[in-house]
């Protein structure tokens, strides 16, 4: 094994984390697993092949119908903490200390402290963040309430997808080795069955005809499983993004969860759960709410989220997220008005019947210039914050992360393949114009930039984003695609030097 050096001015954080015995602990789980993480891997790339080569579309697998038809098996219930989850605080990147102390004096019943979609991986982020874990499960913080009364801790940790290694499952194969992982783990650090549990983010099209089977395969770890609208649109893209019939339109006209194969995705998700015994959780609602309660920016946007929570709410959900800390009042007051007790597992949803064409008929809509332009610009901005080592940032009142890059830039190079015409003037989606929408809005964001070495970024992630979306190939997820790229590796040499001994800011751009 080898281990580089601490990032400056995190010595005594490393010393900390990397004790002979966590070290030793580590080298035996690569070790034993590494080979098997290697298979699941080479087997993604070989189903995504195939589907490529024969046109073949997914549908529930004729080889488990057993687990589906055996009406008796149930996910090992969740201890008492983890049963009422109605609101928990996403994209919480735990190296921005200030913030993840502010969530744990929170009433949110739990906290996702995110290593994947909101965090960026640099190497002084990792050690913070997994540090700032450390001082808050040891009760070393100051001002904060004893770790058996703050909200839980629930950790994300990066997925398979981004190289080093979310449990973003794929399939119910993927499923079984991460059981196979957890027993491991319990009987290396001598717990109880059981004691490990983990939420499954359903966010791959292939993994939602997969749902039962994964719960099967985790059913003594099981935490339940979560949607993702953005990861799982992302997804068809990746998986079918060049036929013309899985065309996605415009997201921010035509596309959410009210939308037809996203709720069906929601419902199955919701029910599946509830047969098992398991929670279901929806999404996060990515809205910054205005600080002035007597604005009507503030009560458009509390009206607007409550109408989408409501709608998962009204579907079953036992949970979901929000960002901003501002709305976990609200929204468990809606929790509160609209159910009864600490879940909904007994909402089964007999109602709900999908099929595989649920799930797989797009929306109908267009393209339309400013969709196109805000993709962009989430995009661009998105591989800004990334090199300059953060995970999410602040875009026209809402927080954008991975997920929201991955739509965005899924739909560009899709609608570029396609030649896909606006709506506004007939004009088509082509590698001309993004090329020039993308310049328009590189002087446009200039202007926010106040040092050389911030235009110098500025202009390269726009490069970068536009190497992206002009691939022929589909890169399948663009963190790994920056994270392998020799502009971010040699980027964090520099702007480490900045960040030493403090907390970044998030810029509102």
């Amino acid at each position: 094994m080898e281990l580089s050096p601490p990032p400056p001015g995190l010595e005594a954080e490393y010393e900390s984390l990397f004790s002979t015995g966590s070290l030793l602990f580590l080298q035996e789980l690569i070790s034993t697993f590494d080979e098997e993480v290697d298979q699941v891997l080479k087997l993604r790339i070989s189903r995504k092949a195939h589907l490529d080569l024969t046109a073949d579309l997914p549908s529930f697998l004729e080889s488990t119908t057993h687990i589906r038809r055996d009406p008796v098996w149930r996910v090992l219930p969740v201890p008492p903490r983890l049963q009422r989850r109605h609101v928990d605080i996403g994209d919480l990147a735990p190296c921005d200390t200030e913030r993840f102390v502010k969530a744990l004096q929170s009433s949110a019943q739990g906290l996702q402290v995110d290593f994947d979609d909101g965090n960026c991986p640099t190497y002084y982020n990792q050690i913070k963040g997994l540090h700032n874990v450390f001082k808050a499960v040891h009760n070393q913080i100051p001002n904060l309430p004893h770790i058996s009364h703050a909200p839980v801790l629930m950790l994300r940790p990066r997925a398979w997808n981004m190289v080093e290694h979310n449990l973003m499952v794929e399939s119910f194969m993927e499923a079984r080795l991460w059981n196979k992982i957890f027993v491991w783990t319990q009987h290396k650090l001598g717990l109880p069955l059981g004691s490990i549990k983990a939420t499954v983010l359903i966010e791959n099209i292939l993994a939602a005809f997969e749902m039962e089977e994964i719960l099967y395969e985790l059913r003594d770890h099981s935490a339940g499983l979560n949607c993702g609208i953005w990861d799982y649109s992302a997804s068809i893209v990746n998986k079918f993004g060049h036929r013309q019939d899985f065309l996605l339109p415009d997201r921010s006209k035509y596309v959410n969860m009210e939308k037809h194969f996203l709720r069906s995705y929601m419902d199955l998700l919701v029910q599946t759960c509830h047969r098992r015994g398991a929670l279901a959780t929806g999404g996060m609602a990515a809205l910054l709410l205005p600080q002035d309660p007597l604005n009507d920016p503030h009560s458009t946007v509390l009206a607007t989220v409550t109408r989408l929570k409501l709608l998962e709410i009204k579907a079953g959900v036992d949970g979901f997220m929000v960002y901003d800390l501002s709305l976990i009042e609200p929204m468990q007051k809606l929790f509160k008005l609209h159910t009864e007790g600490d879940n909904q597992l007994h909402q089964l949803r007999h109602d709900v019947t999908v099929t595989p064409e649920d799930l797989l008929t797009m929306p109908l809509g267009g393209v339309t210039l400013y969709g196109l332009k805000y993709n962009i610009a989430v995009g661009v901005l998105f591989v800004n914050a990334w090199l300059s080592g953060k995970g999410h940032f602040f875009y026209r009142g809402q927080v954008e992360d991975s997920a929201t890059a991955e739509i965005s830039r899924s739909q560009v190079w899709q609608w570029i393949r396609h030649q896909t015409q606006l709506e506004d003037d007939s004009r088509v989606v082509s590698r001309r114009l993004v090329t020039m929408l993308i310049m328009e809005l590189t002087r446009e964001l200039r202007t926010l930039c106040h040092s050389v070495r911030a235009k110098q970024r500025l202009h390269t992630a726009a490069d970068m984003f536009l190497e992206v979306v002009l691939k022929r190939d589909f890169p399948e997820f663009i963190t790994t695609y920056l994270i392998q790229d020799h502009t971010f590796l040699s980027s964090q040499n520099t702007e480490q030097v900045e960040s030493l001994n403090t907390d970044w800011p998030q810029a509102k751009l």
